[in-house]
Order: C-alpha cells, then structure tokens, then sequence
C-alpha cells in the first residue's frame, strides 16, 4: 500500500482514540456542545494528510559539487512496489458497499415519504418556527431529520393523536434546533467517514458515540433557550416510541440514548463562560493536531527524499572560465518544480544562496537538462519540488614553474 494512505490511517485512529477518550470528561467540563465539537479531530487527521502545504515541502537533494573539468554522477533511486497490491481494490469494494447502502437507505426513505397534508400542516404553523412546508413530509419513521440538499423534517401520519401540544412543541423545537445547527450536514460527513473506515474496529465504536453526541448538543441547546421546559423535555423522551438508527436518518429518539440523556438533562449545565472556553480549547486541539500532523508528515517524507524525487542527471554545471579568473566559489540553491514526467517545469534561485549571479546562472543553465524521478501518489507520477544545492569549489591549482630568464639558466 501507499505510504500516504498507511499515514492517513495512523492519525485517524489516533483521533478516533483521543476523542473517544476525551468526550466524556469534555462535557462535564465545557457542556455537550463543545464535546461534540471533538469530533472534528478525525475528519481533520483524515484529510491533512491529501491537503497541499503552504509554503509547499521542497525535497533536499545530495549536493552537487561542481569542479573545474570534473563531471559527477548521481544515481537514481530504486522506485519499491507494494506487496500487497489487492488491499486498494479490497478498501474500494467495501467503502463503494457501504455508500451504496447508505444511498439505498436514503432512496427508500424519499420514496415511501409523502407531502404534509395542509390541516396538519396548518395545525402546527405555530410550532414550526416558519418553517418551509415543502420541507414537510409523512413517513412511519418520524419524528427524525433526513438529509437532502434541503433537510426534510419526517412525521408520522398519527403525530398530532401521539403527542399532545406541549410534547408537539418539545419534539418540533429539537428537530429544528437539528436544522439550524446543519447537524444533518454533520451526520452526512460522519457517514461518509464511516464508508472509507469500514475496516477499521474504532469506526464501528465511534459511529454510536457520535449519534449520542449530537443529540445532546441538540438537547442542551434546546434546553438552554428553554430551561423552563426540563420537566416536560424529559416527560416527552420517556413516552417517545423508539427508533432503530438507520443510515440517512436522525430519529428524535433512539432507545440506547434514553438514559444519557435523561442524565443530561438532570445535570447542571456549564455555563457560558465554560462553554466559552471549551470552544477555545477545541480550536487550539484542532490547530495542534493541525501541526501535527503536518509536521510528522514532512518529518517521514524528508528521511529519504531521494525515493520519491531522485536526480537522475549525469551532468554537473560548467565551472565558468570567468568565476575561475575571478576565483568565485559558493552555493547555488535551485528551487525547482518537477513535471509529472521528471522534467524542470520552473526553476528559481532560492535567497539563501550564497554565490554569484555568474555561478547561479551557470546552474540554472545545467538545470534545464536534468531529469528527475517524479514523486508518485497512489501509483501516479504527480508534480513535486526539489530543493538542489550545487556548490561550486576551486580545487588549489599547482603553481606553474616560473620562466627563468637565459641569464639564470647559464
């Protein structure tokens, strides 16, 4: 397998690791919300690792000396392959499996879902916040939220016969609470995730761990507009019909949730300025791991450089015949972009160089004959960076016999 991929994987699952650890004490601390914001560090660990760096990593190559009539070989890299090459194809079967089932899922929720009859409709206007009724459909699986392009609020064709005015609100204010967090945006991602993690063991945990996340953010939210309403908010939980979880689908209530839940709502909530400092923490978790992970990244790909962007030129630069006069020596540090197929596409002076512009040009001259390894991404030659030095040395040159005049020599 790609190195890449193999990385990727190693700072998702330590991600997975540290929020499954830290999810718990993170809401007793900062509240639910906060918590649930956790969940952002494997999503960033899972894409870090494909994203371009600015500045972009420039791999150092050997140095080249160039001497006066001297010419230096370097020699290229061996390219390795995989042992195992069957595991891409294995991933992709089982990630395209599981998004099939995750689209699957969603057709068969909008085709046995129906329009909102305009009585029912008109009954609950008042709840509804303004609402979109063309965001309104029946379907035996409400109260939940469904994903689309524009969020669906599912109801059963009994909700105004199974809960009474106030449960209606109840119920109607956590849905929307839902929508205006973008929480189905968030459990959309969460599967995708889980689609590309299919194999792995903290997946298949962390997939219930972040369903009951986010419906405590949710709770908590709707708690804190309405705190009046705890007695009632947890009287509607406890006569509510439970749902299976299903993918495409965020029910009102899954049964496994029932007792956190109730438990959260019991508990004293942080208040603002812990809520408020939780964020803070999260964002600076979300750049340290940032750093991180682009720091170890850079660290593995800069042991061996030649791997992945060998020199493969035979040729070193002309030592100009007037640097020699001038006696002129230094380093010329090329910064070059190598094509996809090894070829310089730009090549410029990098400002730590210390030579003249005679040998700079001289190198930049040779430059433009070399040839390089690209490096590859998943098999596939992609365009890189190469930081090459080339130091220009005179060698002490014998001093010549003086002439002796024909008076010394008799």
């Amino acid at each position: 397998m790609e190195v890449l991929p193999l990385r990727s994987l190693l700072f998702v699952t330590l991600a997975l690791m540290l929020v499954l650890l830290m999810r718990r004490p993170a809401r007793l601390l900062f509240g639910a919300g906060p918590a649930f914001g956790l969940w952002l560090l494997p999503v960033t660990a899972l894409l870090l690792p494909y994203l371009p760096e600015l500045p972009a990593h420039w791999f150092v190559l050997p140095a080249i000396r160039a001497l006066p009539e001297t010419i230096a070989r370097i020699a290229v890299a061996p390219q390795t392959t995989g042992s195992t090459p069957w595991l891409p194809w294995l991933w992709l079967a089982g990630t395209t499996a599981m998004a099939l089932r995750l689209v699957v899922h969603y057709l068969r929720l909008r085709r046995q879902s129906r329009p909102m009859p305009v009585a029912m409709t008109m009954h609950l206007r008042h709840d509804l916040a303004g609402l979109d009724p063309r965001r309104l459909r029946l379907h035996p699986a409400g109260p939940a939220l469904l994903w689309a392009p524009r969020s669906l609020l599912l109801l059963p064709a009994d909700f105004l016969e199974r809960f009474d005015a106030s449960e209606r609100r109840m119920v109607l204010r956590h849905e929307l609470t839902h929508l205006r967090r973008g929480d189905a945006l968030w459990s959309l991602v969460a599967e995708l995730a889980f689609a590309l993690l299919w194999f792995h063991p903290l997946a298949w945990l962390a997939r219930p761990c972040f369903r009951l996340d986010q419906e405590l953010a949710c709770d908590e939210r709707v708690l804190r507009d309405a705190p009046r309403d705890e007695a009632g908010y947890a009287h509607t939980l406890l006569h509510s019909v439970g749902l299976a979880p299903m993918p495409a689908l965020i029910p009102w209530f899954d049964r496994p949730q029932l007792k956190e839940r109730l438990v959260m709502i019991q508990r004293q909530r942080p208040g603002a300025a812990r809520r408020r400092a939780g964020y803070l923490v999260l964002a600076a978790l979300l750049a340290a791991s940032a750093f991180v992970v682009q720091a170890a990244t850079k660290a593995q790909e800069n042991q061996a450089p030649a791997s992945d962007l060998a020199f493969n030129a035979r040729i070193t630069p002309h030592y100009p015949e007037s640097a020699i006069r001038n006696k002129e020596q230094g380093t010329v540090v090329l910064k070059i972009l190598v094509g996809k197929d090894g070829s310089p596409l730009t090549i410029t002076i990098d400002p730590a160089t210390e030579a003249s512009p005679v040998l700079a040009r001289a190198a930049i001259e040779t430059a433009e004959r070399w040839r390089f390894s690209p490096e590859t991404v998943d098999g596939k030659p992609v365009k890189g960076y190469a930081r090459v030095p080339v130091t220009f040395v005179l060698n002490p040159l014998p001093d010549k016999p003086a002439k002796t005049s024909p008076s010394a020599a008799s």
